[in-house]
């Protein structure tokens, strides 16, 4: 099994994210760690716990991370697409459970130590956590892993902007100060998780298996899908944050290029921006493996198996 810790920002995506990963028979998820994004960081704490308790992985430990960005301010919450909660509106018991006092930041260099080249680090909020760490400790470049990150938009538009993409917007700095760390990176961007849909008729078949956490995930999706409709996707749901997953599970469901990424930080038009180049460059060797193709039916009917059970 490979041991992976997840960092989220949970909102929609990232829930059935974390269901996703906790339910793979090929991952040991050792931890979570939480950061500001779709929701701030207090609220993304609070439902991870409510998720993990929903689905019997209270024991799975929580540590809450950044609230803000490296330099910037924090930006609005995603309430349009997961609702005011973060979890589409749906209405769960308070955790009985607590994040763990070690911070998120602390645990990252830790674990990573302790596990030298066995930790992968999934990445679906924004990337401020493994910022700091790396800042703290960059030791653990070399002893990660891989770094498996939801983010990006290369080759197609933004979705927070007309170019940019939401989780590299909520900390475009961090996310410039990562890319050029020289840590082992794979990019699952809008480029491949637009193409892996969530449809009503999914929830459906959901809402037929008439358990708790079916209709958690059909009544949490549905606003969701709501969203989508208003910006022109009548089709269903980008499966973001589960893809990530994905990819660490088998990585033959995508298909990679090398290439060299930046963030545009600039502040103008093209902030947070993704800037990939595939040509040959002595100053700017490949950072990065960016995912440009997806086998997304077998993704989906993979992820359908086994994110409630």
């Amino acid at each position: 099994m490979k041991k992976v810790i997840i960092d989220v920002d949970t909102g929609i995506d990232d829930a059935m994210a974390i269901s996703y990963a906790v339910h793979s028979p090929d991952l040991d998820v050792v931890g979570v760690t939480t950061t500001f994004g779709n929701i701030t960081v207090e609220e993304a704490t609070r439902n991870t716990l409510q998720v993990l308790e929903l689905i019997g992985a209270a024991d799975i430990p929580v540590y809450q991370g950044a609230a803000k960005p490296l330099v910037r301010e924090v930006t609005a919450k995603a309430r349009l697409f997961h609702g005011e909660n973060g979890l589409g509106n749906v209405v769960l018991p308070a955790p009985v459970s607590s994040a763990q006092s070690q911070s998120a930041v602390q645990f990252l260099i830790s674990t990573i130590k302790e596990n030298p080249h066995e930790i992968t680090l999934v990445t679906v909020g924004s990337m401020t956590n493994l910022a700091l760490a790396i800042m703290a400790a960059p030791e653990i470049i070399s002893l990660v892993e891989r770094v498996v990150v939801m983010g990006g938009a290369v080759t197609v538009p933004g979705n927070r902007t007309p170019v940019a993409e939401a989780n590299i917007c909520a900390d475009p700095e961090a996310a410039s100060y990562i890319f050029q760390s020289g840590i082992p990176l794979t990019l699952v961007g809008l480029d491949v998780t637009m193409q892996t849909l969530l449809t009503r008729d999914h929830l459906e078949q959901w809402r037929a298996r008439d358990t708790k956490l079916s209709h958690f995930f059909a009544d949490m999706c549905d606003v969701y899908m709501d969203a989508y409709v208003t910006v022109g996707n009548v089709r269903g749901c980008g499966l973001h944050d589960p893809l990530a997953v994905g990819v660490v599970i088998d990585p033959t469901f995508v298909r990679t290029v090398p290439m060299h990424v930046e963030v545009d930080t600039s502040g103008g038009p093209s902030d947070a921006r993704t800037i990939g180049d595939r040509r040959e460059h002595p100053e700017k060797a490949p950072n990065i493996e960016v995912c440009l193709e997806v086998d997304s039916e077998r993704f989906v009917s993979h992820f359908l198996q086994y994110v409630m059970d």
